[in-house]
């Protein structure tokens, strides 16, 4: 059964960091890209960030660059978000997912993802 669990979501203080972690299970992992997008109320769900199955590639949405770094462990079927400088805007509940239509794809893309997770809340407060 695929699935994939986020953890390390919390509350925090604007420009304060926060590392979220996804363990994959029930797939091929490492064959994969995996991505991070995340849901404040009231919104639609966005993307954040993308790394390709190798971690040759990467890709960030605007509102994140510079601040969050996207990695992952392929041995232990992890992948990783780090952010940092956190803004109040930033604050939305974090889900990972999994790119299974390109395999061992050298490129990185925004959609369509599946088998998303519960996610995880991140609150920055201000």
């Amino acid at each position: 059964q695929v699935q994939v669990v986020e953890s390390g979501g919390g509350l925090v203080q604007a420009g304060g960091s926060l590392r979220l972690s996804c363990a994959a299970s029930g797939f091929a992992f490492r064959m994969y890209a995996m991505g991070w997008f995340r849901q404040a109320p009231g919104k639609e769900r966005e993307f954040v960030a993308a790394v390709s199955w190798d971690s040759g590639s990467t890709d960030y949405a605007d509102s994140v660059k510079g601040r969050f770094t996207i990695s992952r462990d392929n041995a232990a079927r992890t992948v990783y978000l780090q952010m940092n400088s956190l803004k109040p805007e930033d604050t939305a509940v974090y889900y990972c997912a999994t790119d299974r239509t390109r395999v061992f794809s050298s490129s990185v893309y925004r959609g369509p993802y599946d088998s998303w997770g519960q996610g995880t809340q991140v609150t920055v407060s201000s």
